[in-house]
């Protein structure tokens, strides 16, 4: 079978090599996808008068079957196919003769890929958006149950103020619903069909881009073809640039609880079921775990820093280097799955040590408290500021729970105020269920066998 591009020569083999690169290993993932955005275009193709009805019924037979062997990880895409997208249209041509060479009409292998990476990139951003709302409503729960035990505040890694565990747990939650809200906009903006929008200029075939579209679950096509084309590795960027985000909540908390677990801290422990242990050391109970995501969240940033390295200087229209963007972005989509869920096994399993925490109130974290009982007497806050800190040595061991009850602000450790990021979960919980069940509809509508 041939190259969806060749004509009367055949092209350098080490070339070949140097161009295909991964995209036939890749792609695997892709495929599934790929045959959706193939159907919904046969069934435009057919409104437009392009196939027949019973082409187009062809069409669809063979692209379902292709995906039930997909999903069983049956289909394969050889190196001299390039991509999916060349595996899958030389099976329909073997399959379906002259009516497998028209499913390509009207499109270009850029706007082919541009779909599938769409349809499949939204599936993925969908699911971490469920794992990281699970690790979310993880994070709030532990802080609930543990909104009272004491914890030593730092700033600068030193003594700062008293504080919770609840406090503390609390604010990672909701820093990852702030994850998830920037990476709403990011979904938005990327849940836009490019089909139709050929090698940057369009067609002059009458496609209908409205229709293909709805067929595909996408609210509405992204319009002006030259800049859908050039939103390739852009838009990527932006998502990767997004989950980066939760990288680093992921890693500042991996940063912490391996500070905190230290034996000189001990406030904080892991089972040892998820800890390794040390080929020399009989005595190791290692937080590979927690070190790990610290260095895979440094390599979910990197995979931003490379696409948008790649897309910076390209001129407008499609440019080979677009290739180079599939990888980190399919990668960055599964790391950031995967740390979501495996920080979300590490904190429902994790043992707090309160008489650890406790010990950890010495006189000089009730410093600032003590400043403050001046200021309710009448003195300036800087005059007490300088009391205080004249006579650190005359402060004495105070209550941690009286201390923590005095803070009653909102979001302070005496009122967590749990039931504002809660909302926040339901809403966003909300968002992820209407889109999972407006495409799953619209899947179940274009497989369907009614014209």
């Amino acid at each position: 079978m041939s190259k969806l591009w060749e004509k009367d020569y055949s092209i350098d083999s080490l070339l070949e090599e140097y161009t295909v690169g991964k995209d036939y290993q890749i792609d695997k993932e892709l495929v599934v996808a790929d045959c959706l955005s193939s159907i919904a275009q046969a069934k435009m193709l057919r409104k437009i008068g392009i196939l027949s009805a019973q082409e187009e019924a062809g069409l669809r037979k063979e692209l379902s079957l292709i995906m039930e062997e997909a999903r069983r990880g049956e289909f394969s895409i050889r190196k001299e196919d390039e991509d999916c997208h060349t595996a899958i249209e030389n099976r329909l041509v073997q399959r379906l003769g002259e009516t497998g060479k028209k499913i390509h009409t009207g499109r270009s292998r850029n706007d082919q890929v541009l779909t599938a990476l769409r349809i499949h990139g939204r599936e993925r951003l969908l699911e971490i958006f469920r794992f990281s709302l699970q690790l979310a409503e993880t994070l709030l729960d532990q802080a609930e149950r543990y909104r009272k035990v004491p914890m030593p505040g730092r700033t600068h890694t030193q003594l700062a103020m008293p504080s919770t565990v609840g406090l503390w747990l609390a604010a990672f939650g909701e820093e990852t619903l702030d994850n998830l809200e920037l990476l709403q906009r990011g979904y938005e903006l990327w849940n836009r069909c490019p089909l139709g929008s050929a090698a940057s200029y369009g067609t002059s075939l009458p496609l209908d881009r409205e229709y293909t579209a709805e067929l595909l679950a996408f609210p509405r096509v992204q319009n002006n073809v030259l800049a859908a084309n050039n939103s390739r590795g852009k838009l990527e960027a932006a998502i990767l640039d997004q989950l980066d985000q939760m990288g680093l909540t992921l890693s500042k908390l991996s940063t912490d609880l391996i500070l905190f677990s230290l034996p000189e801290f001990g406030y904080f422990s892991l089972p040892k079921e998820l800890c390794t242990g040390s080929s020399i050391m009989p005595q190791k109970r290692n937080p590979d775990g927690l070190e790990l995501t610290r260095a895979k969240a440094a390599l979910l940033g990197s995979y931003s820093s490379a696409v948008k390295s790649i897309v910076r200087s390209l001129p407008s229209g499609y440019n080979r280097d677009f290739q180079e963007t599939k990888e980190p972005f399919l990668k960055g989509l599964s790391l950031c799955l995967e740390m979501v869920q495996v920080m979300d096994h590490l904190i429902q399993s994790l043992q707090v040590h309160e008489e650890a925490l406790r010990k950890g109130f010495t006189p000089e974290i009730f410093a600032t408290d003590a400043v403050y009982e001046l200021v309710r007497k009448g003195v300036p806050f800087r005059d007490a500021y300088r009391e205080v800190g004249l006579h650190l040595d005359d402060l004495k061991q105070r209550d941690p729970d009286e201390a923590i009850a005095q803070r009653t602000s909102t979001g302070t450790p005496g009122n967590l105020r749990l039931d504002v990021p809660r909302k926040r979960i339901e809403v966003l919980r909300s968002f992820v269920k209407e889109e999972e069940a407006r495409i799953s509809a619209a899947w179940d509508k274009l497989l369907s066998v009614v014209p």
